[in-house]
């Protein structure tokens, strides 16, 4: 069952002042956008009764937001694809366990180095991660099992870190 996230869409406090000087503009061009940095607080959370059919929620509310000048919309759009390419990067492993970046993870890059960089890490440690997952549900492991795989996890991740995994290892 997953839990979704409602937003509350009431604007008070510091939002609407935000907001406030904008309205004028807003109202006259119908279908404007506007870019903006904001920040969200957790107001609320439905937890249904077991063996219902309820689904969980939490709900958030904007607690903070300014809205960028047209000077400013190019920085934040560029912060906005930084976090997009953070959160979706996505890649597999070589057979000498370096990431391999997909096409369109490499398109959002635009060549940047510390780009590629992000996104190779990232898709790296969502393997990693989901073998280390995979790993601890499996049932009934005996202890040189897990350590046989916590060692495999270890030396993905320093693949993905792009240095040998050295005997003995401990940084």
């Amino acid at each position: 069952m997953t839990t979704t996230v409602k937003i509350d869409s009431k604007v008070g406090g510091g939002p609407a002042a935000a907001l406030e000087p904008h309205v004028l503009a807003l109202y006259s061009r119908p279908g404007a956008r506007v870019v903006f940095i904001g920040e969200m607080a957790h107001i609320e959370r439905t937890q249904p009764a077991p063996d219902t059919d309820g689904q969980p929620s939490v709900k958030m509310r904007i607690s903070s937001l300014e809205i960028a000048a047209k000077e400013q919309e190019g920085a934040v759009r560029q912060a906005l694809q930084a976090l997009y390419l953070q959160r979706t990067a996505a890649g597999t492993l070589d057979e000498h366990g370096q990431v391999i970046l997909t096409e369109s993870t490499l398109k959002m890059t635009g060549g940047l180095l510390t780009e590629i960089e992000t996104a190779r890490l990232r898709a790296g440690l969502a393997h990693w991660a989901r073998y280390a997952r995979n790993s601890a549900t499996t049932p009934n492991l005996v202890l040189s099992e897990v350590l046989h795989e916590l060692r495999t996890v270890a030396d993905g991740l320093y693949a993905v870190l792009d240095r040998a995994a050295v005997a003995g290892d401990d940084d």
